[in-house]
């Protein structure tokens, strides 16, 4: 239905946001939740980082947990229901194949945001550190392969020493947006950096998704509030995509 949700981290609480702009809660105590996603299955998947878990959340706002003994901070799920997930406490990336145990793929960096090319091939994930991102191409048993810097050079904000990337949301064409220090910025699908749109105040800019009917809209998080904006493009929404394990 187009309906985008989202997290408090402070209040641990989740809310939803339908195309007409009206709010409501969608869960409380929700232990810290942080990152969302929904997968193929219409379970909305969350960062459950109060009780270092990953869980599914029902739309009746009850879960069950899909992992459980990690920290987490946002998450990425394909259309098979395989998750990643960073863990920049430790400095790694974690796969959780579907129906299965989590299991340590790449590591040695402070990752952040995550998501999938539109094929699903690749994995991107954001540093907090570096002005670049990191790709991955997936291989057939979930692991990753063939570490590489790519969407480079990130603008870093005045004053600042990085780029603050966060997370992220990619198109139909495979263009990436970036939530930075500096504001919103872009990404052609050949790693080239594009443009920057400027934040919508001055809090820091968390997150981005699509969002909407029809998924033209771009949503972000933006200190204490929610902002959409209408585009010329389409998300790339992998839970609308028959599963490939179906």
């Amino acid at each position: 239905h187009g309906n985008v949700f989202f997290s408090d981290l402070r209040a641990s609480k989740i809310f939803r946001a339908d195309h007409s702009g009206k709010v409501t809660l969608f869960a409380d105590k929700t232990a810290q939740t942080n990152g969302l996603m929904f997968g193929a299955d219409g379970k909305l998947y969350g960062c459950r980082n109060g009780d270092r878990s990953i869980v599914a959340y029902d739309s009746d706002a009850s879960f069950r947990v899909v992992a459980s003994g990690v920290s987490s901070n946002d998450l990425v799920v394909s259309s098979a229901g395989d998750i990643y997930f960073t863990d920049p406490e430790n400095e790694q990336v974690w796969y959780v194949p579907s129906g299965g145990k989590p299991r340590v793929v790449a590591k040695g960096f402070r990752p952040n945001g995550v998501v999938l090319w539109p094929d699903e091939s690749t994995l991107v994930v954001t540093d907090s550190v570096e002005p670049h991102l990191w790709t991955f191409a997936i291989k057939k048993d979930g692991s990753l392969a063939h570490r590489e810097a790519y969407y480079q050079p990130l603008v870093v904000a005045s004053g600042k020493n990085r780029p603050g990337s966060d997370g992220m949301a990619v198109d139909d064409l495979g263009r990436l947006f970036v939530a930075t220090y500096a504001g919103l910025q872009m990404c052609d699908s050949t790693g080239r950096p594009s443009g920057v749109m400027l934040k919508p105040q001055r809090a820091f800019l968390s997150n981005v998704a699509f969002g909407g009917p029809d998924f033209s809209y771009l949503f972000v998080t933006c200190g204490d509030k929610v902002y959409r904006r209408k585009t010329k493009t389409k998300g790339t929404p992998y839970f609308l995509r028959q599963s490939k394990g179906n």
